[in-house]
């Protein structure tokens, strides 16, 4: 078979039956890639938060104590606080990010409530060093609120521990709106 005719077959025959074959596999890959990469859970924020499709998109209704944390690898204390989780009977998925602003953003954690690591629990954001206990109650009452917080980093939360020391601390719900309310307040010991 001469080059000119290998070619003229390619053309004729074996293109028009690739192509189309090759174009389904491309989209097919391309269609699977973009689900498998994102590896975040729907929130409840982002539930609360988006304007469209808003009654399909509600907090998950599973009764497990399931635990996706977003955290920088820099911090340490973030892990002391994945394995008080863990004591607790929650599962933890564990996301280590250089990022984590952008976590915080896309959750719409607010500013002012922000804290070093940010985890998603059956829908509901929870920011910072909030208590196993705190959390195990707002999925039991199940708030029309977008998470909960304890802002900054005291000392004596679950992951701060540091001897006898406990600084007073409060757990702050927050809604779709950014108003907040104290979920649950504790004393701090010297």
């Amino acid at each position: 078979m001469s080059h000119k005719q290998l070619i003229y077959c390619w053309q004729k025959w074996l293109l028009p039956i690739l192509m189309p074959a090759t174009v389904q596999i491309v989209v097919l890959t391309l269609g699977v890639l973009s689900i498998l990469g994102s590896t975040a859970p729907m929130s409840h924020a982002q539930a609360v938060f988006s304007t469209r499709h808003i009654q399909q998109q509600t907090p998950s209704k599973s009764t497990g104590l399931n635990a996706t944390v977003y955290h920088s690898p820099d911090c340490n204390c973030c892990g002391g606080w994945i394995e008080h989780l863990k004591t607790q009977g929650f599962k933890i998925t564990d996301f280590s990010t250089p990022d984590i602003e952008t976590v915080k953003q896309k959750y719409n954690v607010p500013d002012n409530l922000s804290s070093c690591h940010t985890a998603i629990v059956n829908g509901y954001v929870i920011e910072g060093h909030v208590p196993a206990d705190d959390i195990k109650r707002l999925l039991q009452e199940k708030p029309n609120v977008v998470g909960l917080s304890v802002p900054q980093m005291p000392v004596g939360t679950p992951g701060m521990e540091m001897g006898n020391r406990k600084d007073p601390f409060s757990v702050l719900s927050f809604d779709r709106n950014n108003s907040v309310a104290v979920f649950n307040k504790y004393p701090g010991e010297s």
